[in-house]
């Protein structure tokens, strides 16, 4: 009897060696080899719930009398054996090996990656540890899913300026406190130098940049069931040449405390920023020649062109160390954020706090230079000129614990239009850092708050125009009013009747108001007869005029 019933091949083999006790005789003789006898596959009835297969299918009687059997048939005979063996050589051994080969517990020869000559743009930084000689990246954590939770794992790419931030949770924060590297600032920066370009070979001293640590803080330690020293963010400055690779590395810190409960946590902030001090050809242009509006406004510090910048504020308000805003051109702005001052408290020393807040304003290299056009090129002085800087006084004002220290910065910058009135050109014609302070005590200077301001003033003087305002000019004759005047006329007899015809004419002509145009035609034709038999030629040919 066929039966319709469907069975999904990828469970087939397994139903088969489930099944194995329950087959035909004549399909256990397939076990001994031999020639096969019966064409299909069978198993047990009860196992079979669908069939899907596309062959057809049989349900036969078991010859021990016991369930029946669902069969399939099968179309191609050869489905059933292997294919022949092949002889194998010593010499085929290796190819058929490579061939045919899957899994093993021998690992995979390591081959080393080849690098480019220098880096490009997103490549991994290689760091190089001398005492274990490893090569090795420069890592960047990155959080991964919706807890945000720390990837040690992301190398930093070059020239991939950047700021992360995740989060670590610890168990047992007493323990991690001091065998955790990431808590510890020198993991950050010691043992280990930065290459100043890729390498496939040996690694050389030249090679070798070593990694500058800005007043580095101590190592974590607990104290009163909290863990001290613990880093919370971490900025790398990179400066590179070109091709000629990475120059100098230094890396900064900011550390907290955390205390110790059943899940305690930190947020750390991972910062990579990439500078250099040759970009004259590497800049674009910001006009040719005059500024575009909102391109880079361009300066120069020691012969190198760079773009203004001002101060930015992270996430939690404090100053960012190394990125800043770009100054727009024609666009005013305005910035604020809070400077930490807590490691030279002690201190008290008032220069010093001056300069680094002085410092912190101007960035990485002090602003010298501004360029007058958009298109300025670093060669050519004439289209420079020097920034004005006022700075504060040192000394406060009715205070004996007091320093005037910097807290705005107002960036004041003149600017016109020249050449033509059809295709005027924006050129920067002077520039000021005016420094605004105020005196703050020692005591309160943990966290300075500070502003930026940047003002856009345009001075244009406009030339007066070509010429003036279209003016009406009226085309009327020489005495319009003449008809409405009494003609001067010689006294000879008969003149008492001339004028009264005149007077006469003249109040026809003002009566005509809504008069048609003949009526007005005719009465000016009757005033013409007038003035003929009146001999006024004169009043006769400006009348004409009129007419």
């Amino acid at each position: 009897m066929r039966g319709s019933r469907a069975l999904p091949l990828p469970l087939l083999p397994l139903l088969l060696l489930a099944s194995l006790p329950a087959l035909s005789p004549a399909i256990a003789a397939l076990r001994s080899g031999g020639s096969r006898s019966v064409s299909q596959v069978c198993v047990e009835k009860s196992l079979i719930f669908r069939s899907n297969t596309p062959y057809s299918t049989d349900i036969v009687s078991d010859p021990d009398g016991q369930d029946p059997l669902f069969c399939v048939q099968l179309d191609d005979s050869k489905l059933n054996y292997f294919q022949q063996p092949q002889d194998i050589k010593e010499s085929d051994f290796a190819e058929f090996l490579e061939k045919y080969d899957r899994h093993s517990f021998l690992a995979p020869s390591q081959v080393q990656p080849s690098f480019s000559a220098f880096y490009r743009a997103g490549d991994p930084i290689l760091i190089y540890f001398d005492s274990s000689s490893v090569l090795s990246m420069l890592r960047q954590p990155i959080k991964m899913g919706a807890s945000g939770l720390c990837v040690d794992g992301n190398p930093a790419g070059f020239l991939d300026s950047k700021s992360t931030s995740c989060i670590r949770i610890f168990a047992n924060l007493s323990k991690s406190c001091m065998t955790d590297p990431a808590l510890d600032a020198a993991s950050y920066y010691r043992d280990f130098t930065v290459l100043k370009v890729p390498i496939n070979d040996t690694v050389t001293p030249s090679m070798k940049v070593n990694v500058t640590a800005v007043s580095p803080p101590g190592a974590p330690h607990m104290k009163d069931n909290t863990c001290i020293n613990v880093v919370s963010e971490v900025i790398y400055e990179i400066e590179y040449s070109g091709t000629s690779g990475i120059q100098s590395v230094s890396v900064q810190f900011k550390v907290s405390n955390i205390s110790v409960n059943s899940r305690s946590s930190l947020q750390q902030h991972f910062t990579m920023h990439f500078w250099t001090r040759t970009l004259s050809h590497v800049l674009p242009r910001s006009g040719n020649p005059g500024y575009i509006t909102g391109a880079p406004l361009l300066i120069a510090s020691s012969g190198a062109k760079q773009r203004m910048s001002i101060l930015r504020s992270e996430s939690d308000g404090s100053c960012s160390q190394f990125l800043r805003h770009t100054v727009q051109f024609g666009r005013n702005m305005r910035t604020g954020c809070k400077i930490s001052l807590s490691p030279i408290l002690e201190d008290g020393n008032c220069s010093y706090i001056q300069q680094k807040l002085y410092k912190a304003f101007q960035g990485m290299s002090r602003t010298e230079d501004f360029a007058v056009t958009g298109s300025a090129h670093s060669t050519q002085a004439e289209e420079w000129r020097t920034i004005l800087i006022e700075n504060c006084s040192v000394e406060a004002v009715n205070c004996t614990s007091c320093c005037m220290v910097p807290v705005t910065l107002e960036i004041q910058i003149l600017w016109t239009k020249v050449g033509l009135l059809s295709n005027p050109q924006a050129q920067v014609v002077g520039t000021r850092h005016f420094y605004h302070c105020q005196p703050l005590k020692f005591l309160d200077m943990s966290m300075v708050p500070v502003t930026t301001i940047v003002t856009f003033t345009d001075m244009t003087d406009w030339p007066e125009p070509p010429r003036g305002q279209p003016q009406m000019h009226w085309k009327l004759p020489f005495d319009i009013f003449f008809p409405f005047k009494k003609p001067r006329m010689l006294s000879k007899p008969g003149s008492m009747e001339i004028e009264a015809k005149f007077n006469q004419s003249i109040l026809e002509l003002l009566s005509v108001g809504d008069a048609s145009d003949f009526g007005a035609a005719f009465l000016l034709e009757k005033h013409l007869i007038f003035l003929c038999e009146t001999n006024q030629t004169l009043k006769i040919q400006e009348l004409a005029r009129v007419a």
